[in-house]
């Protein structure tokens, strides 16, 4: 194993090149614990449907439940980008910005990757138990969209919508955690979260379309082209009302209609800042996602409670 090397788009002084020991750093970055941003995306459905679901008072296994999800996330998000680094090796290979993962760079064998992520998928499987029966089939559900992922810039120029499909899947677990069953609200979320990974994962998408031309990648970033920021605006409009639908019928006091507002007015900010041809911008502007996502529990929190 040669000496792991920082990834491109890592978060600056992140806590795996300082404090954790060398021979775990290529692990940690194929989990890509040096950039939790993409855990935090997959977090943030899971929590916006507890909050939506949670009509009572806030007890224990609540919070329990908000743990399990926020373990959950980050464990299957490394494997998932574990499996997608196996799939992907030689095409990250080709670009700039992925070169320097763990496989490509040769800090982590095949073999050892794949071990890697059976482990997480195990750490997975446990916290998946947990749950209730139907969380657990909704849950074992998801595995076919994971599966399928990574091949679909092989074949669409919309692997954007597939991510959609997959990364939002916790809008319907977190429902059925706590209801035993998928709401109408849990559709109206899951469908409103395509919407805004297909604008979030578009202007991360723009960091490497020069390279994906080259090799043949598809990408909304590809199709869309200059008409990125016009289609974001849809893409974000259409979040936006589901969030509205999804409040609505969860009976969701007025200040999440408020909170709502607010956080439409942060995605229309991304709109306007994110400069499509400057990678370090639309690294920028997909990282502010996390506090967009702040901004859509406390709304979905405080509209329970008041």
């Amino acid at each position: 194993m040669v000496e792991a090397v920082k990834t491109a788009d890592a978060v600056q002084g992140s806590w795996v090149y300082r404090h954790a020991p060398a021979h775990f750093r290529p692990y940690l970055k194929l989990a890509r614990l040096d950039r939790p941003v993409g855990a935090w995306l997959l977090l943030w459905p899971c929590w916006w449907s507890l909050a939506l679901s949670i009509t009572g008072p806030f007890e224990l296994l609540h919070a329990w439940y908000l743990v399990l999800f926020m373990v959950g996330a980050f464990v299957m998000r490394g494997a998932g980008c574990t499996y997608n680094d196996i799939i992907d090796r030689d095409f990250d290979g080709q670009v700039e910005r992925t070169r320097s993962r763990p496989i490509p760079a040769g800090e982590v064998t095949v073999r050892r990757a794949a071990v890697f992520a059976a482990v997480q998928c195990l750490i997975g499987l446990i916290i998946l138990l947990q749950f209730n029966w139907f969380a657990i089939a909704v849950g074992a559900a998801s595995l076919l969209l994971v599966a399928g992922y990574p091949f679909m810039k092989r074949f669409t120029y919309w692997p954007q919508a597939w991510l959609g499909l997959t990364f939002n899947w916790g809008a319907l677990m977190g429902a059925a955690a706590i209801t035993h069953t998928i709401p109408l609200y849990a559709v109206a979320l899951y469908v409103g979260g395509l919407f805004w990974t297909l604008g979030y994962d578009t202007i991360y998408a723009h960091q490497d379309k020069e390279d994906d031309a080259l090799i043949g990648v598809k990408s909304t970033a590809l199709a869309l082209g200059t008409n990125t920021k016009p289609a974001l605006l849809v893409f974000y409009g259409l979040f936006t009302i589901c969030l509205i639908i999804a409040g609505s019928l969860a009976n969701l006091s007025i200040i999440y209609y408020i909170g709502t507002a607010l956080a439409a007015t942060h995605l229309g900010a991304q709109v306007l800042r994110v400069d499509i041809n400057e990678p370090e911008a639309c690294l920028e502007v997909f990282r502010s996602n996390i506090a967009f996502g702040w901004i859509v529990f406390a709304a979905a929190i405080m509209g329970q409670l008041t």
